[in-house]
């Protein structure tokens, strides 16, 4: 007889905590961004509705994101008077955005739910923590977890994003904190440490659904997450505290990231929970999914509900 395990809880996770930053209004397959004084318009596939706010709100962008024929082309143009990069905080992190070839900013604001979660689990472990963030970009979530207290290694392909992470943690304030800054293939470097038995109790990863390492190495989503999260399982302290795992842009569903973070926590102590992560609108209310997680924490006991829904 087929046996058929109760599917876990969805949640959708947001991040209310912003002053900096705000969705303003999406629609016809963009965005409308306040990043501090300075409004943005950028694509985004998932906003299928109609806008909320009138055109002429619209009009009033500083730049629009004009996408190309290839996934990743495109250009930015200048509305209004823009300066090169300009400073914003969330919290007690400061950080540089400026306009990307990428349409990126340097930040990923839906990302903030993820960095109160782990300020949260480090905090209350009340116990010296040490932490791997692969993928790690300009270092917000790094961040995060440095202020809250604990050692992070950091590591992405890179170079350039190492540098502006790291520029990141001098506007924070954070320079006489601990952050080991590593330009390397993430598969590669984990398993690297894992035969010289390095070990940590908490695991960031935020892997894109295509790269390039800094020799050329391939990543692909796909072909290489199970071999990443094998490797990663190898280099878990004895009692880890947290592992959190995001995707964005591939197709795979919330219960995919589950069940693979489920399986390589198989042994541990601990609970497994999945879903999105979205903007709220201020137009409208809409929730606008960017991506889905999976995470574990040891801490079962604790009941970290902010910024959550939960999807039954």
């Amino acid at each position: 007889m087929t046996k058929y395990h109760t599917p876990p809880d969805l949640l959708i996770l947001t991040s209310p905590g912003w002053q900096d930053y705000e969705l303003m209004d999406s629609g016809s397959g963009y965005k409308l961004e306040r990043f501090g004084t300075y409004w943005l318009v950028r694509p985004e596939a998932e906003a299928v509705w109609q806008r909320a706010l009138p055109e002429a709100e619209w009009h009033r962008a500083h730049a629009v994101f004009h996408p190309g024929a290839e996934e990743s082309g495109g250009h930015w143009e200048k509305l209004q008077p823009l300066p090169e990069s300009w400073v914003l905080g969330y919290g007690n992190l400061r950080f540089e955005v400026m306009l990307t070839a990428s349409r990126h900013t340097g930040i990923f604001p839906e990302q903030a739910c993820s960095w109160d979660w782990l300020a949260d689990q480090i905090k209350n472990a009340r116990r010296p923590v040490q932490v791997l963030n692969l993928f790690g970009y300009t270092g917000l979530a790094t961040l995060a977890a440095v202020a809250a207290g604990a050692k992070v290694t950091h590591v992405d392909a890179s170079r350039k994003a190492i540098e502006w992470a790291k520029k990141n943690q001098l506007l924070s304030g954070l320079t006489e904190r601990s952050v080991r800054w590593i330009v390397d293939d993430a598969l590669k470097f984990t398993k690297r440490e894992a035969r010289r038995g390095v070990h940590y109790d908490g695991l960031i990863l935020d892997p894109p659904k295509f790269g390039r390492g800094p020799k050329g190495e391939v990543w692909e989503f796909y072909k290489l997450l199970s071999e990443l999260l094998n490797a990663c399982r190898e280099v878990l302290s004895e009692q880890p505290l947290f592992v959190v795992l995001t995707a964005y842009a591939v197709k795979a569903s919330a219960l995919t990231l589950y069940y693979a973070v489920q399986e390589m926590m198989s042994g541990y102590s601990g609970v497994t929970e999945a879903g999105e992560i979205a903007l709220v609108e201020s137009s409208a209310g809409r929730y606008l999914s960017t991506s889905i997680f999976a995470r574990w924490s040891a801490q079962k006991n604790q009941q970290f509900t902010r910024n959550r829904k939960v999807v039954r």
